[in-house]
């Protein structure tokens, strides 16, 4: 199932600060984390009331390939490390896996997200909620594939939503293969190709980042979206009305962030930055709304790059991004502290 470009996590890689080794309540996630080797032939369904399993993406070449500045593959190593020192605000009953990593040596991208879909849908099979760290963008063509192939054994035509908080689109055409730009336009094609629904919201679309026809694209394609500065400037309510309409429509909610959707003040280790970003207390805000739908099946963050991230701010970012995702929802199943 699995081939030389996955591998586990190593045991170093969760490391922090303890204060006790025995009271829960000083807890921090490197002491709770357990790793998890997807490619056990015994592996269980998780029987638990909660559980969630990191995987790590640790390829940018989407990123090469959209002609952007490389170094997201590093993301997944950083995003670890800050995550580490997280308090365990939730009860023992919640369980966190770390599912390793799927690399991009030696093999082509379009491998690459294979072995990414191959991944979460095993992560959904066993009963846990997966959360995969960016690496490039082109992380979501992979990670969609996975939720399509895991709801699939249950519905032949399953209502997937994605919900992208994105700066950009990426709805380009790939005459000459996919990119970290491509990947809603690939989806929207294969939903074409196998007559299924496509149901895409973009949000915090930016006007000078994407071409008129990637506007028109979006149009025609039935996709929603709302512009950045809709959100900066816009009334909370109406744009949470757009959540509802749109979370409605569909079975299962797929989310997933671009870092670069966020301005470089708070997230300057990206491939493109954006001055005129949005602020991440609106996009936390949103995302707890979306969650308490209790349709999401799926979560990542990509384009975190250590290599442009001065004091490791994006890789912050994407901590606290991940511990709203979590802390919501163990407070849905009423296991948050």
């Amino acid at each position: 199932m699995f081939d030389d470009n996955y591998k586990t996590i190593e045991a170093s890689t969760w490391q922090g600060r303890i204060d006790s080794e025995s009271n829960y309540d000083t807890f921090r996630w490197h002491q709770w984390i357990q790793p998890i080797d997807l490619r056990q032939k015994d592996l269980a369904p998780f029987t638990g009331k909660l559980g969630f399993a990191f995987i790590g993406f640790c390829c940018d070449e989407g990123v090469k390939r959209n002609k952007g500045r490389a170094g997201a593959a590093n993301g997944p190593q950083n995003i670890r490390r800050e995550l580490s020192n997280l308090p365990c605000r939730f009860t023992q009953e919640v369980k966190l896996f770390d599912a390793g990593n799927i690399y991009c040596e030696n093999s082509t991208l379009e491998e690459s997200q294979e072995l990414l879909a191959k991944a979460v849908e095993k992560v959904l099979e066993l009963n846990l909620f997966p959360i995969v760290l960016g690496g490039g963008h082109e992380v979501a063509f992979g990670h969609y594939q996975g939720i399509l192939n895991h709801t699939k054994k249950n519905n032949a035509k399953p209502n997937i939503g994605i919900i992208n908080f994105d700066a950009h689109f990426d709805l380009r055409p790939y005459p000459h293969g996919g990119s970290s730009g491509t990947m809603f336009r690939q989806i929207a094609d294969q939903c074409e190709e196998q007559a299924l629904n496509y149901s895409y919201f973009c949000v915090g679309v930016q006007k000078h980042s994407n071409t008129i026809d990637l506007f028109k694209t979006a149009d025609r394609l039935g996709a929603e979206y709302i512009l950045a500065k809709d959100i900066i400037d816009g009334d909370s309510w109406s744009l949470l009305e757009r959540f509802d309409q749109f979370i409605k429509g569909n079975d299962h909610i797929y989310m997933t962030i671009c870092a670069d959707v966020f301005s470089s003040a708070f997230a300057p280790g990206v491939s493109a930055t954006q001055p005129l970003g949005l602020e991440p207390e609106k996009v936390i805000k949103f995302i707890k709304y979306i969650l308490k739908s209790n349709k999401v099946v799926s979560f990542d963050i990509a384009e975190v790059s250590p290599r442009f991230d001065q004091d490791n701010t994006t890789a912050n970012l994407a901590k606290v991004l991940i511990f709203s995702v979590i802390d919501t929802l163990c407070q849905g199943h009423n296991l948050a502290l």
